[in-house]
């Protein structure tokens, strides 16, 4: 994972890092995604993903989930993600994220 701190145009003041991600598919091909944020679901913990395309947008709001593992006793290893096959996993999670969604939502109107 790395962080990408952006300059905002107009205060030329650092803006929000924005973690991503570089995923290797199937296919062979790559692609870079945002993390949206890290769940817990379940005792277990999952990542958000919004991919992105070669503009760095995301034009669909198609959000990927996967389980997520971080070596305890090594703080330098790169996180590891772990494709979600089971369905009733999956929308445990998918209502996980929308719980979370909602929270953030809640949160920025206060």
């Amino acid at each position: 994972m790395r962080k990408n701190q952006n300059m905002d145009p107009e205060t030329k003041e650092p803006m929000e890092e924005e973690m991503t991600v570089e995923l290797d598919l199937e296919d062979g091909s790559q692609v870079v995604c945002s993390v949206i944020t890290i769940l817990e679901c379940g005792g277990k913990e999952y990542i958000a993903l919004l991919p992105l395309d070669d503009a760095g947008e995301n034009t669909d709001g198609e959000v990927w989930f996967y389980r997520y593992y971080e070596d305890e006793e090594d703080e330098n290893a790169e996180p590891r993600l772990e494709f979600i096959e089971d369905d009733d996993e999956y929308e445990l999670v998918a209502d996980a994220f929308d719980e979370y969604l909602d929270n953030v939502e809640f949160d920025e109107l206060i």
